[in-house]
């Protein structure tokens, strides 16, 4: 379908009119009285222009998708007193000014604003208060400043938490320990639709499976200060990008974490060494510290091993596999590719199997001295014993051709 988005009949509930070739503008959208409209989806068109602010006319929308146009100017403030709104998509436009207070929206899941020029400060009216069931705040890709407002913290419902490719600064919150459903089990949790979530460094989308989902990236902006201790009370993250930020201090000691499976610390100005909990994070299955100024041994163990050398790459002070920088003191085993500990106790390990070859040889040797010149030595000085052992080697072959000859007879005879 072509042309105009026509007007909506009254007595219609759901408008889904996607990936069509609709243009020119949405404002004949607001000669629509449609009080019974619930589902409102007109994405991926070719419609341009603002949008239009004449929403409070439809005061039943439920589901609000507008993503993927070219559409340009403000968000309208009227978006932002939707009672009953529970999804609202706008990413992949030309959107500009300060993201809308929201403050309206008490029903609101999710909220994806990604893919914009929107800019300003993050509104402190983002907060439990104002949005009790938000599940999904996504709003990368944007030009956000200031800093994060400490009311993201009080978000209960907060599953996935994205605002990364922006411009904030300031520390990273404390109190982000605060969100509840990040760190307890949340059973009233409704997904609607698909959310796309940057998982293990590429960009997917997430369905029903959303729900097992928790997620925190605020990853390409100018954050600073260290990562806070608290953020390990997030016992139920299962994804954590902090990368391309300026970050400072040591890495926190994640092993309470034991869902994490994805964790992005890289391109920062981390320093000290690398935990060694980070071996007991059995699911983590993506890492990557590479660019940092951490120092020391990768910790040994199979987990640590499996990946590979580009985790931890662009480390001066590095060491130990998968790198192949060996650490001072290391031994290396040509043979095996191994590395020893010229201090520990491999070097014990190899003096005492050295002890051991060396008395079993010379066992050996004595042995075999002994019997046999215990045996020859006498037969060649004693002349007697000498013939008495031949002598019985002699009876007792003359013994087995007797033997042999009575066996073979009876056949011998059958055969003439």
């Amino acid at each position: 379908m072509d042309g105009p988005i026509p007007l909506i009949p009254p007595s219609l509930s759901m408008f889904i009119v996607s990936k069509n070739r609709f243009s020119e503008s949405l404002s004949s959208l607001c000669k629509s009285q449609s009080p019974s409209l619930s589902h409102l989806d007109i994405s991926d068109n070719q419609l341009s222009g603002e949008i239009p602010s004449c929403w409070t006319q439809f005061q039943g929308l439920l589901f609000l998708n507008l993503a993927k146009y070219n559409f340009s100017g403000k968000i309208p403030n009227s978006l932002s007193h939707l009672p009953n709104v529970m999804l609202l998509r706008l990413h992949e436009n030309n959107l500009s000014g300060e993201m809308p207070s929201l403050e309206g929206c008490k029903e609101l899941r999710v909220v994806d604003l990604g893919r914009n020029r929107l800019s300003g400060r993050i509104p402190s009216t983002l907060a439990g208060q104002n949005l009790p069931k938000l599940l999904v705040l996504r709003s990368r890709h944007n030009e956000f400043s200031g800093s994060l407002p400490l009311s993201l913290c009080s978000l209960p419902a907060l599953h996935v938490l994205d605002f990364s490719h922006n411009n904030i600064s300031g520390v990273i919150p404390k109190c982000l320990n605060n969100m509840t459903a990040m760190s307890y089990e949340v059973t009233d949790n409704i997904i609607l639709g698909f959310v796309q979530v940057v998982w293990k460094g590429i960009e997917i989308e997430f369905g029903q499976n959303l729900k097992l989902l928790r997620s925190v990236d605020i990853s390409s902006n100018s954050l600073s200060g260290v990562i806070p201790e608290n953020i390990t009370n997030l016992l139920k993250l299962v994804s954590l990008n902090l990368s391309r930020n300026n970050l400072i201090g040591g890495i926190p000691n994640f092993d309470k974490l034991s869902l994490l499976e994805s964790l992005d610390l890289s391109r920062n100005r981390l320093s000290g060494s690398i935990p060694t909990s980070f071996s007991s994070l059995n699911f983590l299955s993506y890492l990557d510290l590479s660019y940092n100024n951490l120092s020391g041994r990768v910790p040994l163990s199979t987990q640590m091993q499996s990946f590979n050398a580009s985790s931890f790459t662009g480390n001066l002070q590095l060491c130990g596999p998968p790198l192949t920088k060996y650490c001072p003191g290391d031994d290396i085993d040509q043979d095996r590719g191994q590395v020893t500990d010229s201090g520990g106790s491999n070097e014990n390990e190899e003096d005492d199997n050295g002890f051991i070859t060396f008395g079993f040889g010379v066992s050996v040797g004595i042995g075999f001295f002994v019997g046999f010149w215990g045996l020859c030595g006498s037969l060649l000085l004693n002349s007697s014993w000498r013939h008495a052992y031949f002598r019985f080697f002699d009876d007792k072959k003359e013994l087995i051709c007797k033997r042999a000859r009575a066996l073979l007879k009876p056949i011998l005879q059958r055969e003439h």
